[in-house]
């Protein structure tokens, strides 16, 4: 179990290109990208990558503390959003906390672990 009760789940290891993305969930997937390190822009970098592949960031911002690992939260309770989020992100930690005010299906706080890539630059 995670701090705050929430469960944790390890993602499948899968490089970020759209062939090798886990089978997309149906509907539309509603991201929040936080920036959680000290390097300006990630939170922008993060948005493009994941809106390439083909994902909807609704709001990009910073992340209250500053962060290693990348996390990858799903909102809404549902694990498998946040699994396919984290393939195209090509890393984070899922984990589920049911947070009903917050208006997304998945929120994305970026650590030092996060690298971007496809020429992808802050």
């Amino acid at each position: 179990m995670a701090a705050g009760g929430g469960l944790l789940l390890r993602p499948k290891p899968e490089p970020s290109t759209r062939a090798s993305l886990p089978v997309a969930p149906e509907g539309r997937v509603t991201i929040e990208v936080l920036n959680g390190t000290r390097r300006q822009g990630a939170a922008r970098a993060a948005t493009r990558v994941l809106r390439r592949q083909g994902l909807d960031v609704v709001f990009l911002g910073n992340a209250d503390t500053l962060a290693e690992s990348t996390r990858v939260v799903a909102r809404r309770g549902d694990a498998d959003r946040a699994r396919y989020v984290a393939a195209a992100l090509g890393v984070g930690l899922v984990e589920v906390e049911t947070d009903t005010f917050r208006r997304v299906d998945v929120s994305v706080i970026l650590g030092e672990d996060f690298r971007p890539k496809l020429g992808v630059q802050p």
